[in-house]
């Protein structure tokens, strides 16, 4: 129930829902048809999604989103006027319910999830609908999500590269937070710095996977990502310091943080740029905690939109992104991969080739797009019993709620479907959540009912404010954000008929115990057995990827970009296996009845994967050995 900071950029989703409901709204009201409001808020809160992609894949993203908003809006709106048995409507329901629930997982869309979805398409299965009317219904929906759209990517106009700024910026502030959590324990904590160190390796290999999608096709664009990849590179660094033990079979022992990073420095001219902080000079020792200021001062920067700040590259660092860039150009002749105020680094240890600077690419075989999403879905997959659960939940939340009289089963649906996290610990967190927030909610709903009767107008104002106290809120925590989030919900029911304020609150509340209660038991029931093979499977490649670290680090090193490639692969690599390996942990650590996990065999794969990322790391940044 502990209140946290607030997302960074909560009020980016909080504005452009804002936007997005309010012209159709005001539309509506103004022709009169306030009773179309659920179709034209489906398409409207499309505009809550993608908001931490860059918008080049924004722009693709979002039509993915509307398009299945409209397809689970119009399967509702279908059954809706064919099926007149509500049993089977709930059943319909809970099985659509349970198709976003894996879906959105599987393509990890993020924040709000399958939520937003389950709660629109919920609601239409019980509106009184005629087969007639579904295509004008389903026209609305479209043409409010393509409101969405420009709506979520007009500030491409003002702030073009704001979100993959904001994104390096989380990643410097990871690493300063891992830097200063090392040199403040001295290394002898060792919990809260695996903790930090877990953080920023997963910040760290968040922005590059951001910076993966952001197209550089102008020169311009390919500078812009380039600094963004240097800073990122020098973020990473982090991840080679002092507070991991020698890998064993490496060649070369690398040298201390400090004085790596000082190496590093007298390679290249030290470059500062405005308002980031002067850099040590070349060849001065290098504390972490002042580098770790020096990356909150960038983070500062890069969020305040200023001219990207100017860093050093060591002759390795500017190898990596030189090497990529020559394959993706495919011509040698000169070096490349970062921007000119680092290419006369390159010029003396390689010799590849292009105009302008290429982008960093992931390593080459990892399946993408549709593909991965497939994967994920494939037979033995995690996510399937998670679908089951909330298939079965939601059916018998539903059918809990009609036995018990409530006459809108549809809010037990959703109430069962939005417990469900990754397992059942978090499922009962959320339960709790949800429990307190709903009743929250509904005390703020009664205090509001003096305003909701002043008129229409005075209830799409407080459903827009609602709106936007949700998206304030529930960063903080989800209880937070619920107690907008009830009223909004009752009010959108209101638009469409008229229902006593007493009988509405009862059916709420009764509905929300029905929906958690049943849900919880659901968790117990439908147990994910496939969370503790997950982690086998994820040992599997992290060993993998791990030895073909080691055997890199074990041979001599040698300067050139092709070196550096393989090794950038080679971390990238490593680096997203562990990341998942924690992700599989906690999620398999937190479902009952399962067998014992293996803690000897995690905790030595997390410490060797580390150690041979923190040997990458040092290989791309410090100056290459001699063989």
């Amino acid at each position: 129930m502990r209140l946290r900071r607030p997302v960074d950029i909560w009020h980016k989703p909080a504005l452009s829902a804002l936007v997005a409901l309010a012209v159709p709204d005001l539309a509506l009201y103004g022709l009169g048809r306030l009773d179309l409001i659920l179709y034209t808020s489906a398409g409207a809160m499309c505009a809550l999604y993608a908001h931490g992609l860059p918008y080049a894949a924004r722009a693709r993203t979002l039509p993915w989103v509307v398009a299945g908003m409209v397809a689970s809006l119009g399967v509702a709106l279908t059954a809706a006027s064919l099926i007149a048995s509500t049993a089977l409507l709930v059943v319909c329901a809970s099985l659509v319910a349970a198709v976003h629930k894996v879906v959105c997982d599987a393509t990890r869309i993020g924040p709000p999830g399958n939520v937003i979805l389950t709660f629109i398409a919920a609601s239409a299965f019980f509106v009184p609908q005629r087969l007639g009317q579904v295509p004008l219904h389903l026209s609305l929906a479209l043409g409010t999500g393509a409101l969405a759209w420009l709506v979520c990517m007009a500030p491409a106009l003002v702030r073009p590269r704001g979100p993959e700024r904001i994104v390096v910026a989380r990643a410097l502030e990871a690493a300063a937070g891992l830097l200063r959590t090392e040199a403040g324990t001295g290394g002898g904590a060792p919990v809260g710095v695996a903790h930090a160190r877990h953080a920023a390796a997963a910040a760290v290999n968040a922005a590059w996977h951001t910076l993966f999608l952001v197209p550089a096709r102008t020169a311009a664009a390919s500078a812009a990502r380039a600094g963004l990849e240097r800073l990122l590179v020098r973020a990473e660094s982090a991840l080679g310091g002092t507070g991991n033990a020698a890998l064993d079979g490496v060649a070369a022992e690398p040298a201390p943080y400090e004085a790596r990073l000082a190496e590093a420095e007298a390679e290249a001219e030290v470059e500062v740029g405005p308002g980031a902080g002067a850099e040590a000079e070349p060849g001065a020792e290098v504390e972490p905690g002042a580098e770790a200021d020096r990356l909150v001062g960038w983070a500062r920067e890069l969020r305040s939109g200023r001219p990207l700040p100017k860093v050093t590259l060591s002759r390795a660092q500017a190898d990596e992104l030189a090497g990529v860039a020559a394959e993706l150009a495919g011509i040698a002749a000169k070096p490349t991969g970062i921007a000119a105020e680092t290419a006369s680094v390159t010029e003396k240890s390689a010799g590849v080739a292009a105009e302008a600077p290429a982008p960093r690419r992931p390593a080459p075989g990892r399946p993408g797009g549709v593909r991965a999403v497939l994967t994920r879905l494939a037979p033995g997959s995690p996510l399937l019993p998670i679908g089951a659960r909330v298939a079965v939940g939601c059916v018998l939340a539903g059918w809990a709620s009609m036995g018990v009289g409530v006459g809108h089963p549809y809010w037990a649906v959703v109430s069962a479907a939005s417990i469900y996290q990754a397992n059942t610990t978090l499922s009962w967190q959320r339960a709790l959540q949800r429990t307190l927030g709903n009743l929250l909610g509904l005390l703020l709903y009664t205090a509001l009912l003096p305003l909701v009767h002043l008129g229409p107008l005075a209830m799409i104002a407080l459903a827009l404010a609602c709106q936007f106290g949700a998206e304030a809120g529930i960063t903080r925590n989800y209880w937070l954000g619920s107690v907008c989030v009830t009223p909004m919900a009752l009010l959108l029911t209101e638009f469409g008929s008229r229902v006593p304020a007493t009988t509405l609150i009862a059916d709420r509340w009764l509905d929300t115990v029905v929906g958690v209660a049943v849900g919880l038991a659901c968790c117990v029931l439908v147990t994910n057995r496939r969370a503790a093979d997950r982690i086998e499977a994820v040992l599997g490649r992290v060993a993998a990827a791990e030895a073909f670290a080691s055997r890199l680090l074990a041979e001599a090193p040698a300067a050139g970009v092709d070196e550096a490639r393989e090794i950038g692969w080679a971390r990238d690599r490593l680096a997203g296996c562990l990341v998942e390996l924690r992700e599989a942990v906690e999620v398999s650590a937190g479902e009952w009845w399962q067998r014992g996990l293996p803690e000897e065999r995690i905790a030595h794969a997390e410490q060797r994967g580390h150690q041979a990322l923190a040997g990458l790391v040092r290989r791309l940044s410090t100056p290459a050995l001699a063989a």
